[in-house]
């Protein structure tokens, strides 16, 4: 969560956006959220996301929702060899603090959304930072994309309705954002608060210490999926040749391959 070359700290508050590099936000329905990057973190750690319920929904229903989103490109994931026999056992571990407290949930999901394993993890103190751990099975059926498409997606769920949750520790077909017992959230609470730093996702069953890369590392696997031209509108991004009065031929160079 240290990457945020979109914002540098500064708050987004719309569905689709990123508040960090990799990670974004789904939001649907009548409540509103606040999120960014923000130096609240646990020991060990710089840098955290936090996403703030700035109008509250209380009823959700439906597809509404609150979640937050990674989405891993299947190139990277092929070895975990989803939807064979092979398929390995994954833990997920993270850092999370609420102003909320109870059991929470979220769910892996494959890219095409049809496969999901919800799974629940607890806020036990309101405010503190919590080290959560999830262990999930390898699916071995369902489609899992093994090219540059998206083939999991790890999902915190900060508010859904019951039509999208479905059995906690357990794989099921269908779109499901969290469990039926995992009903904590922070959306139907005005001014709530939820913050998540070091994700980690292994394979394996016992989670291990997170893996701090370099800051290089980091931003040069962030640039895979994006990179900032320019940061204001006064900064050279190529050269570019005049080939009509309307129209221009220049080299962009791609810092890392797309």
């Amino acid at each position: 969560h240290r990457i945020d070359q979109r914002n540098d700290g500064s708050a987004v508050t719309g569905s689709g956006d990123f508040p960090v590099d990799r990670f974004n936000l789904s939001e649907s329905g009548g409540g509103a959220f606040s999120a960014q990057r923000v130096a609240d973190a646990p020991t060990g750690f710089q840098y955290s996301t936090k996403v703030t319920t700035t109008t509250a929904d209380t009823s959700i229903t439906g597809s509404e929702r609150l979640l937050y989103i990674t989405r891993l490109e299947g190139q990277n994931t092929a070895f975990l060899e989803f939807g064979t026999a092979n398929a390995k056992t994954i833990t997920l571990s993270f850092y999370v603090k609420s102003s909320v407290t109870g059991t929470f949930s979220g769910a892996l999901q494959n890219g095409a959304s049809n496969r999901s394993y919800p799974y629940n993890y607890t806020i036990n103190t309101a405010d503190t930072w919590e080290y959560k751990t999830a262990t999930i099975p390898g699916d071995t059926t369902g489609t899992w994309a093994t090219n540059n498409t998206k083939s999991h997606q790890v999902i915190w769920s900060l508010g859904n309705s019951s039509d999208r949750a479905a059995t906690v520790n357990a794989w099921g077909d269908g779109q499901m954002w969290g469990s039926t017992t995992g009903t904590a959230n922070t959306l139907g609470t005005l001014n709530a608060t939820w913050f998540i730093t070091g994700v980690q996702l292994e394979v394996g069953e016992k989670a291990t210490p997170f893996e701090h890369r370099s800051y290089g590392d980091e931003h040069t696997r962030c640039l895979r999926y994006f990179y900032m031209l320019a940061n204001s509108g006064f900064e050279p991004i190529a050269n570019f040749q005049f080939f009509t009065t309307t129209a221009a031929y220049g080299v962009v160079q791609f810092p890392v391959r797309m």
